[in-house]
């Protein structure tokens, strides 16, 4: 798709029979549901999950009161400049098959980015996507486990930053760490073509889940901003940082670092920045 088919000129309130009319999708999105505001998208998923709701249902909101994003952060949502998306998936698969699910999901919307905006973002591990060192879009995977420890069903949730003409549009903290489609394209992005892409890409990552992993890995290492770098290290429920040098991502997705007493450890969980 060329770029000129995903600009207007304002914003407006996203339709569901324009991004319906786009879809391409086996499962993901049937069925579709837009809503104008949310406490999050993906609380909302997960209380459909507790009412029945059927696997690959998404919810997409115009504004949510209460974005979620990692490490129990606040994800900003403000009304018509992002896309807030999440999507209720019942794969049935073995709990320990979902680890790599977040680092899966980061390349199938950087191939949606690229087939609806013509740019790729990379990926500060494990999943949020940069260009130019700033967050594009962050994405936030849970799960809920039935009573015999198997998988019940995960939502995953993305946040992506489309209509903010200027850094003054983000709150004061993160007005130096984030940037938008509109920013980066130099023009006010229709939001539908973009939602569209970004589920047909889901789909295509969500069919192809179990055989497809060792191109995904190398995919995502391909766009990795992270391998090779200097990097400090939080690990979860720490406010203490390790530095280390980031050397690879492994066959689990899970990144391997050095320490500077030469000790190198495979990190499945925690937080990085990029010195």
């Amino acid at each position: 798709m060329e770029r000129n088919r995903v600009f207007n000129e304002a914003q407006s309130p996203i339709r569901k029979e324009e991004i319906s009319a786009r879809l391409h999708t086996a499962l993901l999105g049937k069925p579709l549901l837009v809503l104008d505001q949310i406490d999050s998208t993906n609380r909302y998923a997960f209380r459909l999950a507790q009412e029945g709701a059927r696997d690959g249902t998404a919810i997409l909101a115009d504004t949510q009161t209460a974005g979620q994003g990692r490490m129990g952060r606040r994800f900003q949502s403000a009304s018509g400049r992002g896309i807030y998306l999440s999507l209720l998936l019942r794969p049935g698969w073995p709990l320990s098959q979902a680890f790599y699910f977040t680092a899966m999901t980061a390349v199938a919307v950087c191939d949606g980015l690229e087939a609806s905006c013509g740019l790729r973002p990379q990926i500060k591990w494990p999943n949020d996507l940069l260009v130019d060192g700033k967050k594009l879009c962050g994405i936030l995977t849970e799960l809920k486990t039935a009573p015999d420890g198997t998988l019940a069903y995960l939502v995953a949730g993305i946040g992506l930053n489309v209509g903010q003409k200027s850094a003054g549009e983000f709150e004061d903290d993160i007005q130096s760490k984030a940037i938008s489609l509109s920013m980066l394209l130099g023009r006010p992005i229709q939001r539908e073509p973009v939602a569209a892409a970004l589920l047909n890409a889901m789909d295509a990552m969500y069919a192809r889940y179990l055989t497809g992993r060792r191109e995904y890995l190398a995919r995502y290492r391909k766009d990795s901003c992270t391998i090779g770098r200097e990097i400090l290290l939080a690990r979860p429920g720490s406010g203490a940082q390790t530095a280390a040098k980031a050397l690879d991502v492994d066959d689990r997705f899970a990144l391997v670092v050095r320490y500077p007493d030469g000790r190198q450890e495979a990190i499945s969980s925690g937080e990085i920045s990029i010195r």
